[in-house]
């Protein structure tokens, strides 16, 4: 059979998520390949306890449809943990509930993405960012991100000159880099698009997972009108419960509840009342605490290893917080050829190459520290110093 697919679908870039999936679960490699969270840190008792709670209650009600915007209990719960958090006022009509994040990917592509129209974003980005938009066939403009931020000159002609339908960025704790933009950034970036009529999308995906305990106000809070913001359970609760959420202005969310009820209709509507009844009896502030300090001695273990066990010439970057650093390889090295002959020899990480929208990161490559333990982290990274000197020219 000649299966005549939609041209879009050969618009999507190579993943290597499939790949990095049948990897981590290979009891043989230590992987820093992908982007899991600590399996360890899932409260599996009491989510137990929650769900047998909401069925015993409510269990025909949790096992029926529901509306598309999502439980309102939850939101009620976003909303005020913004405003105690972070002191933002978006009330829970402005929230909407959807399949992790990665789902807001898609539904803002789909609203906003015509054939040909630009989409910015940083360099290196998101590569579950750039599958998602990938399908929509745009025209993809990348800035460059330092350690404090983009770089706003590149920013602000790219918007000026580009006029992209949104930027896409993560400025807490970005996957792959870890960098976290600065507060002058952060104004910076809000000038550039409060003057455009350029969206900012802003994914918050990491945003409670700073090593320090200190929350960053979010690019969206100095541009309510222009920005959505979007945030995650699945990297502090339980990424199996594929619960995310979108804010966005009204006009933007209505658009995006219609496109959301056409994929899916709604969300599960039994894993949100379960983590709904979770989050009433249990310290999300202590658990964000306990999950960042663990995911802080990782970071600083692999930090120094790097700097104390790898060849001269491989420099990498300094998380504040989140799941992963990204490493710069001596000239001379190229990340997919690390990748494959790391496999070999037990250790797995990503080259950087899928980070790039417009090409590039051929000598870089992603590590994950979340999801290993310091033992695991000592012989995964002696593993993979032995790999680098190997290849080296």
């Amino acid at each position: 059979m000649d299966y005549r697919f939609a041209r879009r679908m050969t618009c999507a870039p190579p993943s290597f998520l499939d790949r990095l999936f049948a990897v981590s679960k290979d009891p043989r490699i230590i992987s820093f390949a992908g982007g899991l969270p600590a399996t360890r840190f899932i409260d599996v008792e009491g989510i137990r306890e929650a769900a047998a709670r909401v069925l015993a209650e409510d269990g025909r009600d949790a096992l029926q449809y529901s509306t598309t915007d999502g439980y309102l209990p939850l939101r009620e719960y976003i909303s005020r943990r913004y405003r105690q958090r972070l002191g933002l006022a978006i009330p829970p009509e402005q929230i909407q509930i959807v399949n992790g994040s990665q789902q807001c990917l898609d539904l803002v592509a789909k609203i906003f993405l015509d054939r040909g129209d630009t989409v910015a974003m940083e360099r290196p980005g998101y590569l579950g960012a750039i599958e998602a938009f990938s399908l929509y066939e745009p025209v993809f403009r990348d800035v460059a991100l330092g350690p404090f931020g983009p770089d706003i000159d590149e920013f602000s002609r790219v918007i000026r000159d580009a006029r992209p339908k949104f930027f896409y960025g993560i400025p807490n704790s970005q996957n792959p880099s870890g960098q976290t933009y600065s507060p002058e950034a952060r104004r910076a970036v809000a000038e550039v698009i409060g003057d455009s009529d350029t969206l900012f999308y802003e994914d918050d995906a990491f945003g409670e997972l700073f090593f320090d305990g200190k929350p960053r106000p979010p690019v969206a809070g100095l541009v309510p009108d222009k920005a959505v913001l979007s945030g995650s359970f699945s990297k502090i609760i339980a990424p199996g419960m594929r619960i995310g959420w979108i804010c966005a202005p009204p006009t933007v969310l209505g658009r995006f509840n219609c496109a959301k009820q056409a994929a899916d209709l709604h969300s599960n509507f039994l894993c949100q009342k379960i983590l709904a009844a979770y989050l009433e009896t249990h310290d999300l502030d202590a658990h964000v605490r306990r999950i960042a300090r663990a995911y802080g001695e990782n970071c600083r273990l692999m930090c120094e290893i790097l700097d104390d066990d790898f060849p001269p010439g491989l420099s990498h970057t300094e998380p504040e917080g989140g799941m992963f650093l990204m490493v710069s390889l001596p000239p001379g090295l190229d990340s997919h050829r690390l990748f494959e002959e790391g496999l070999r020899k037990g250790v797995a990480v990503l080259p950087g190459t899928p980070f790039y929208a417009c090409g590039g990161g051929e000598s870089t490559v992603r590590l994950n520290f979340s999801c290993m333990d310091a033992e695991q982290i000592r012989e995964g990274m002696e593993r993979l110093s032995g790999v680098v000197r190997a290849l080296l020219p």
